[in-house]
C-alpha cells in the first residue's frame, strides 16, 4: 500500500543553506557584471558562445538526438508499463489538467513571441542554400521552425522529468536534480557536496532562465498593450507590468499546484485553443489546413537530415546560421531543462513511463504543429501576397509579430486583447511554477510529495521579480540569456549521465521482475485450514492486536532467519523499530520504553552487491465501508502487518500468518533475490 520510509522522512523541511547561498551569491555577481560591465559582459559572452556553437556545434546536434531516442526506446519498451510511483498509486491530476500544466510550463509565452515572427524570419532570411522568400523558403520554413520547437525539444524535457519522478516516485528519493545521479555516485556523494552543487547549480540555471523568459514576456506584453490601448513602450509601464505579474505569481505560488498553477494552465490552454481556431477560421481556412498538413509531412520527412545537419559545407554564413538558430535553441532547451523538468516530474506522480514520454513528447507538439503553422502561415500567406510592412515588424520587432498579423483580420481588437491576456497568463504560470522549482531545491529534509513552504515561495518569486526589473533598467537580458545558453553545456552532460543512471536502474527492475517468477512454495497452506485462513481474510485488527502479532510471530521469524544466516557467515542485522511521526501512512506508535514496535527490518550483506532487506511495517490503514461498525470507536481505521523490500511495499499484510508461513514467505522474498543478484552478474 505505502513505499518504505525513508531515512529523510523524520527529518524536519528546512532550508538548504549551502544550496541557497551559494545559488544567491552567484547569481548576484552575474547579475551585477551584466549591470556594471554591459558591454564588456556581452562582448565576452556573445564570444564564448559563438565559441560552444562552433567548437560544440557536432555535439549539440549529436546528445540533443541521443536524449530523444533514448526517451523513445523507453517509452516503447518493455519498461513503459512502469509506474512512477508505487504500482498502485494512480494518476495525481486528470489527464487534461496535467496536459494543461505540461503545455504551460513547457512553452510559455514564448509560443506568442515566436508564432509569427519565426516562420516569417525562415521564409524572408532563410539558412544558406535557399532564396529569400522564394516557393522553397516558404515550404522549409515552417519544417525548421517545427525542429526548434518539436520532438528534440520535448525528449530533453521528457528525459529529465522521467529520471526525477523515476528516483523521487519509484525509489523514494527527494524530489531534486542530484537524486538519478545516486545509482552513479553513490548515496554519500550525492547527498553531499556534489549533491549540493548540482542543485546549486539548478537553481542558477532556473533563475537565470525565469529572469530572461520574464524579460522576453514584459516585452511582449508592453507591445500588446501599446497596440491595443496605446500605452507607449517604456520603463515605468515594463516595471509595472512586471510588479503586477510577480503579485498574482506570488498568490498562485500561495495556493500550490492542485489549485493556483493547475487553474491558471487550464485557463491557458483553453484560451490559446479559442484563439487558434478564430485565426483558423476567419483566415484562408483551406489554405492553412493544406499547408498544416504538408508541413507535417515535411517535417517528418525532413527530420533525420536536419536532425544531423551541421552545415558542414556552407562555410561562414552556415556556421552563423546554425549557431543563431538550431545550437541557439538546442542550448536553450537544456538550459530551461532543470526548471522545466522538475515542475513537469512534480505533476506527474502515478502515471506509466509509457504514458509519461509520449505525452511530453507528443501532446505539447500537435498544439506546436497547429500554432506554429496555423499563425505562421497564416503570416507567410500575406507577405507573399504583398503584406511587405507585416514581414518587416516580424523581423525588426518579434515581439509586436502577432499584434501585426491580428491587423489583417476582423476583430482585431479582440484578438489582441485575448493575446495580452493569454500573454500575461503565461507570464504568471512561468512565475509561480518557477518559483516553486528554486524553493523546492533550495531546501532539504524534502520528501518526494512535500513542496517548500510558503515563505520560501514567495522570496523566490519577489527575487526573479527583482532581478528582471534591475535588468530591464541595465538592459542584461541579452547578456543573461548568454549566460543560460553557455549553462546548458555542462548540464548537457548531466543529462547523459542520467540516461545511464535510468538504464541501469531500469534493468535492475527488470532483472528483479525475472526473479519474481521463479517457482516456489505457496506461504499459504493448500486449503486444510481454510477456515482459519477465511477468518484471517475478513479481520480487520485493531492496533493491539498487530501490535501482538510483531511481538509473538514475525519478530521470532526474523530473528531465526537471521540467526542462521549469520551463523552461515553472512553479515545480517535485526532492526526492531518505534519510528514515531514517520508519516501521515504509518501509525504514529507510543514511546521507545514500553517495547511497541513499529518495524521490524532484517538486512542480509553480500559484500558489493545489493543487501536483501526483508522489512515488516505496522501500518495504519482505512476500513472498507461495508465493513464500518458505527458503535465502535475508530472503526473506520484497521492496522496492517504490511511487507516492504529495497524498493518499497509489497502491498500485502502478513497478519494472520503462522510463525512458518512467515519463515516461508522470508526465504520466497530471499530466493528472488539471490536470483536477482545471479542475473545482475
Amino acid at each position: 500500500m505505502y513505499s518504505s520510509p525513508s531515512e529523510d522522512a523524520t527529518k524536519p523541511l528546512s532550508l538548504n543553506k549551502t544550496v541557497f547561498l551559494g545559488s544567491a551569491i552567484i547569481s548576484i555577481l552575474l547579475i551585477i557584471w551584466t549591470i556594471a560591465l554591459p558591454d564588456y559582459s556581452e562582448a565576452l559572452l556573445s564570444a564564448s558562445m559563438a565559441w560552444v556553437s562552433e567548437s560544440f556545434g557536432w555535439y549539440y546536434m549529436l546528445v540533443v538526438a541521443a536524449y530523444s531516442i533514448f526517451a523513445l526506446f523507453v517509452g516503447f519498451s518493455k519498461y513503459g508499463d512502469i509506474k512512477l510511483g508505487q504500482d498502485h498509486e494512480k494518476a495525481q491530476f486528470p489527464f487534461l489538467a496535467w496536459a494543461a500544466m505540461l503545455f504551460s510550463a513547457g512553452i510559455g509565452i514564448d509560443l506568442l513571441f515566436f508564432g509569427a515572427s519565426e516562420p516569417l524570419m525562415h521564409y524572408l532570411t532563410p539558412h544558406t542554400g535557399l532564396e529569400p522568400a522564394s516557393a522553397e523558403a516558404m515550404r522549409q520554413a515552417l519544417s525548421q521552425t517545427f525542429l526548434h520547437w518539436g520532438l528534440h525539444g520535448w525528449g530533453i524535457y521528457a528525459l529529465i522529468g522521467m529520471a526525477l519522478a523515476y528516483f523521487a516516485y519509484r525509489k523514494n528519493m527527494p524530489l531534486a536534480l542530484r537524486s538519478p545521479l545516486t545509482p552513479i555516485f553513490g548515496e554519500r556523494l550525492v547527498k553531499g557536496w556534489l549533491g549540493d552543487g548540482i542543485d546549486t547549480f539548478g537553481v542558477v540555471c532556473t533563475l537565470m532562465g525565469i529572469a530572461t523568459s520574464l524579460g522576453i514576456g514584459v516585452l511582449q506584453a508592453n507591445a500588446g498593450l501599446t497596440h491595443v490601448f496605446g500605452i507607449e513602450s517604456s520603463k515605468m509601464v515594463q516595471s509595472l507590468i512586471i510588479l503586477g505579474v510577480v503579485a498574482a505569481a506570488a498568490i498562485s505560488a500561495m495556493t500550490g499546484v492542485e489549485r493556483g498553477v493547475r487553474r491558471l494552465s487550464e485557463f491557458n490552454m483553453l484560451s490559446s485553443i479559442l484563439l487558434l481556431i478564430a485565426i483558423l477560421v476567419m483566415g484562408n481556412t483551406v489554405y492553412l489546413l493544406n499547408t498544416f498538413t504538408q508541413s507535417i509531412g515535411q517535417y517528418f520527412q525532413t527530420i533525420v537530415f536536419k536532425t544531423f545537419d551541421v552545415y558542414a559545407y556552407d562555410g561562414s554564413a552556415g556556421a552563423d546560421w546554425k549557431s543563431g538558430w538550431t545550437i541557439f535553441f538546442w542550448a536553450w532547451w537544456v538550459a530551461w531543462a532543470p526548471f522545466v523538468g522538475l515542475f513537469i516530474a512534480r505533476i506527474s506522480r502515478g502515471r506509466t513511463l509509457r504514458e509519461f514520454v509520449f505525452g511530453v513528447m507528443f501532446i505539447p507538439l500537435g498544439f506546436i504543429f497547429a500554432w506554429f503553422s496555423i499563425f505562421g502561415n497564416s503570416a507567410i500567406d500575406l507577405v507573399a501576397n504583398g503584406a511587405t510592412e507585416l514581414g518587416e515588424i516580424a523581423i525588426n520587432d518579434a515581439a509586436m509579430g502577432m499584434f501585426a498579423l491580428f491587423e489583417y483580420f476582423p476583430f482585431s481588437d479582440v484578438l489582441s486583447f485575448a493575446g495580452v491576456v493569454i500573454g500575461l497568463i503565461f507570464f504568471v504560470t512561468s512565475a509561480d511554477s518557477g518559483a516553486l522549482v528554486l524553493a523546492n531545491l533550495s531546501s532539504k529534509g524534502m520528501t518526494n510529495d512535500t513542496d517548500a513552504p510558503v515563505w520560501l515561495r514567495l522570496f523566490w518569486a519577489a527575487a526573479t521579480g527583482l532581478i528582471t526589473l534591475g535588468l530591464l533598467f541595465a538592459g542584461g537580458f541579452a547578456s543573461l540569456q548568454s549566460v543560460s545558453v553557455i549553462a546548458g553545456l555542462p548540464f548537457s552532460l548531466i543529462l547523459v549521465l542520467y540516461m545511464m543512471s535510468m538504464w541501469r536502474s531500469l534493468k535492475e527492475e527488470g532483472n528483479k521482475r525475472k526473479a519474481s517468477t521463479i517457482g516456489t512454495a505457496n506461504v499459504l497452506d493448500s486449503g486444510k485450514s481454510w477456515k482459519a485462513r477465511l477468518q484471517r481474510i475478513v479481520s480487520f485488527p485493531s492496533h493491539t492486536q498487530v501490535e501482538r502479532f510483531l511481538q509473538s510471530i514475525v519478530k521470532p521469524a526474523m530473528s531465526d532467519v537471521e540467526k542462521e544466516l549469520r551463523a552461515g557467515g553472512l553479515k545480517t542485522s535485526l532492526d526492531v523499530r518505534n519510528l514515531a511521526n514517520i508519516g501521515d501512512d504509518l501509525d504514529a506508535g507510543l514511546d521507545d520504553d514500553n517495547g511497541q514496535i513499529d518495524g521490524i527490518k532484517l538486512r542480509v550483506g553480500h559484500g558489493d552487491e545489493d543487501d536483501f532487506i526483508y522489512e515488516v511495517n505496522l501500518i495504519k490503514a482505512e476500513r472498507p465501508n461495508f465493513t464500518l461498525n458505527t458503535s465502535t470507536k475508530h472503526a473506520e481505521f484497521y492496522y496492517r502487518a504490511e511487507v516492504f523490500l529495497s524498493d518499497g511495499s509489497q502491498e500485502y499484510d502478513l497478519v494472520g500468518y503462522t510463525k512458518e508461513q512467515v519463515l516461508v514467505d522470508i526465504l520466497h522474498q530471499y530466493e528472488r533475490h539471490l536470483q536477482y543478484l545471479h542475473l545482475e552478474r
